[in-house]
């Protein structure tokens, strides 16, 4: 017999294929976050869960679920998710890691080109038909060719942004809890700096962490006036890294030259007043939304999920620990 499963949002068809060809699929008929009622009912009968980051996976929502043996989260990140309750339950967590790397440091270094060049602003300028001739002052923007690049966590997406900023000759400051080998910093021409010597020597920081309890919050209004002036801003992370009312009124005070944002401390909703500032570039959390990396992590969470399901190691597992049981192989 088919196991049954329940997926909180559709997904490309190439994996909504593979579940449907595998599974007994529940699939939520609306394009919005389920809310918990609704997963806990969706969940009683079932044996997986295909989920999103949007969606919070608690203890409560676990216990409906009598039968769950595999949350599949369609993200790299897995902070939704209570893990320890997962743990303790013993189901299966995994996450879709190094598929989106490229194109969330291209996305990343969009945002990084936009805001510097004010991009969006010059944007919506010529379409309100304001453009009357070029002038020495329209539009003066920030260089990024030469420039000093700050990267605040160098795991893979952290790297693959100081890789492409060999190609813009800039200089590459980093800071993380776990220092790169002395061969690839070379390799990336990075050099390792305290933490607030990189947000003071840098003209672009770029934010590369897990949201985890120490990076809650990580820039706040400290860390912003320790940064130049004539500096930007960059987070495709996640949203709580950033005091988002602290950086409201670094934008607003021109404490900070402008920012680039992918995610917010409480999406879907922006902190007041962030939305009306032409020195921010506003994204809705689209760092990995391209067809080719949103496809592939389709797939990956399917056959993670499938695994598990079928009594195997899945391929992107967060709690190992589990998998001890003899089942799992």
């Amino acid at each position: 017999m088919k196991k049954k499963v329940l997926v909180t949002r559709k997904l490309p068809d190439d994996a909504m294929k593979l579940l449907y060809e595998t599974c007994e699929v529940e699939l939520n008929p609306y394009d919005r976050v389920m809310t918990e009622d609704e997963l806990i009912q969706g969940l009683s009968d079932k044996q997986g869960l295909l989920c999103l980051l949007t969606d919070t996976i608690n203890s409560t929502i676990m216990d409906a679920g009598k039968d769950l043996k595999v949350i599949s989260n369609y993200a790299v990140g897995f902070n939704n998710i209570d893990v320890k309750a997962a743990t303790e339950r013993r189901i299966l967590v995994t996450n879709t890691p190094g598929v989106l790397t490229e194109t969330t440091a291209d996305l990343a270094w969009a945002l990084l080109m936009a805001t510097a060049r004010r991009i969006v602003e010059a944007d919506g300028f010529m379409r309100r038909g304001d453009y009357k001739g070029w002038g020495p002052m329209l539009f003066l923007g920030g260089d990024v060719f030469g420039k000093t690049l700050g990267l605040i966590g160098m795991g893979r997406i952290g790297c693959a942004m100081a890789r492409r900023a060999l190609g813009f000759n800039m200089r590459v400051l980093y800071y993380d809890v776990n220092r790169l080998s002395l061969d690839e910093e070379k390799a990336l021409s990075a050099e390792y700096a305290d933490f607030d010597v990189v947000l003071r020597e840098s003209d672009f920081v770029s934010l590369h962490v897990p949201l985890v309890p120490s990076t809650r919050h990580l820039i706040g209004a400290r860390e912003l006036s320790l940064m130049k002036a004539t500096s930007y801003l960059i987070n495709t992370s996640r949203g709580p890294v950033v005091d988002e009312k602290a950086l409201v009124e670094a934008l607003r005070s021109r404490r900070i030259a402008g920012a680039g944002l992918d995610v917010y401390e409480n999406e879907p909703e922006m902190a007041p007043g962030l939305a009306k500032l032409e020195n921010a570039v506003l994204l809705p959390h689209i760092a990995s939304a391209s067809v080719d990396t949103r496809t592939k992590m389709g797939a990956m969470a399917a056959r993670n999920l499938i695994a598990g399901l079928a009594g195997k190691l899945p391929p992107n597992c967060v709690n190992p620990e589990v998998c001890g049981k003899p089942e799992y192989s």
